[in-house]
Formats: structure tokens, C-alpha cells, sequence
């Protein structure tokens, strides 16, 4: 009998951008992908042991674009590229490379994201909830204009601290069409980040959108150790929840 091998990591060039994909041992057969952005930092989900494992046990690929300091949002930021945003990025590029290297097609797409990366992916399901219909967003970063004045690339995108929060997911979420499957969690020892994540979890409240969330488990702050610690979590969710979608469009 053949051994299992487990799947593999590989760094792979998109409109001339590096993106780090996982190809899982036995692939779900109905092609689900796990579109991750990454935080501030920069690092990707690539050989980190505690994601491959929950992409591994669901059959999930993993697709992990670079996406520099930019807040993967509709703005143009010098770092990432100086004629297209990160959102164009991924929907012009990104979206057609994984459908034609995994006939991966919306709902079967799902999106996750820390921090930065968190915001980022929340971000882009309020913008186009049929597209992305599935959402896990760990510690994000919702408040980034409390980020500008610091000399970041976000110092560039915005004019000010108002036109950048007129740009958060919380002023983005649409009420009447929203991403239906949304997993939001932040350590309540966050200090940057768990503020703003539970005023834009109120405003869901207040809205009638459906979500689920966690703000109560504390697994060492804004860290790699939270971020690790929710990932069975969050993989769970996102199964679960490209489950069910698929479920519902086969009927």
C-alpha cells in the first residue's frame, strides 16, 4: 500500500508577486481553498506546523499571498505595487490563478486572515459577500487608522485619521449583504486590537448579521501563540462552513 505523504509548501508567482501555497496530501474533493492574508509582519502561513496540520486533516489548500504593509484594502500602496491595489491584486490575479490551478470557484473559496490580514479579509467579504461567502478573522486589526503618524505605508494611503476610518470593516459592512459565515475572535489581552473588534462586532449585533465569535479566550495577547491557538477553531469554522454552502448551491 502507498504511505501517506503528507503535503507540501511551495512558493509560487502571481502578476510577479511571491504567494505560498499548500498542497494538502488528499485534497478535498471539492476543491476548497483557504485564501489567508497575513499580518503586519509579513509571515504566511508557510511551514507553520499548527495550520499545515488543520489543512492537512480537512483537505484544505492554502493560498498565501505576500502582500507587504499595504492592508490588503482598495488603496494603493507604493510598498505592495504602485499601480494596483492589493484588492485588484486578488480579485484580477489571484482568484483566476486559483481557479485555474484548483477549479476552485466562489463558495468553495474561503477567506482567513491576523491582524492586518484579519481586517483585510473582513474587509473584502463586506465588499463582496458572493464571492466570499466565509470568513475567520483572527485578532483583526479593525482600528487602523490608529496606526497612522507612526511612518508606515498607511501614512501615504490616507489623508488622515477620519478618511482611514471611514475605510474599516466596521464603516464597510453592508446591512442588507453580508458575508453569511463569519468567525471573529480577539484576546481580550489585546490591547490594539480588542477594542475596535468589539465595536465592530456590536455594530454586527445591532444590524441583525449573522457571526460567531470568541473574545474571551486569552492565549498570550497580539501573538503567533494566539494566532496558532485558534487555528483549529478557526479551520473548523471554515470547514464547516464551505460545507454548508456547498450544500445549499447543490439543491
Amino acid at each position: 500500500a502507498m504511505i501517506d505523504t503528507p503535503g507540501t509548501w511551495k512558493q509560487i508567482e502571481v502578476g510577479g508577486k511571491p504567494v505560498d501555497v499548500y498542497e494538502p496530501s488528499q485534497p478535498s474533493e471539492h476543491n476548497y481553498v483557504v485564501l489567508h492574508l497575513h499580518g503586519h509582519g509579513g509571515r504566511t502561513l508557510r511551514n507553520n506546523e499548527v495550520y499545515t496540520a488543520e489543512f492537512e486533516k480537512y483537505g484544505l489548500r492554502a493560498v498565501c499571498p505576500h502582500g507587504r504593509r499595504s492592508w490588503w484594502g482598495k488603496r494603493i500602496c507604493r510598498e505592495f505595487d504602485e499601480r494596483i491595489s492589493p484588492v485588484e491584486f486578488i480579485r484580477e490575479q489571484l482568484m483566476p490563478e486559483i481557479r485555474t490551478r484548483y477549479s476552485a470557484e466562489p463558495p468553495a473559496i474561503a477567506l482567513s486572515g491576523v491582524s492586518m490580514g484579519g481586517q483585510g479579509a473582513l474587509r473584502l467579504a463586506y465588499w463582496y459577500p458572493r464571492e466570499f461567502p466565509v470568513v475567520a478573522a483572527l485578532a483583526p486589526a479593525v482600528d487602523f487608522q490608529n496606526w497612522l503618524g507612526r511612518g508606515l505605508p498607511l501614512d501615504e494611503m490616507y489623508e488622515s485619521q477620519l478618511d482611514a476610518r471611514q475605510d474599516s470593516a466596521t464603516l464597510q459592512v453592508h446591512p442588507l449583504n453580508w458575508p453569511p459565515h463569519q468567525f471573529i475572535t480577539c484576546d481580550p489581552r489585546d490591547p490594539d486590537c480588542f477594542e475596535g473588534t468589539e465595536r465592530l462586532i456590536s455594530k454586527l449585533s445591532s444590524s441583525g448579521i449573522l457571526f460567531e465569535k470568541d473574545l474571551t479566550t486569552s492565549a498570550g495577547g497580539h501573538s503567533w501563540d494566539y494566532f496558532n491557538h485558534m487555528a483549529p477553531a478557526a479551520m473548523k469554522f471554515i470547514f464547516e462552513r464551505l460545507e454548508r454552502e456547498r450544500l445549499r448551491f447543490r439543491g
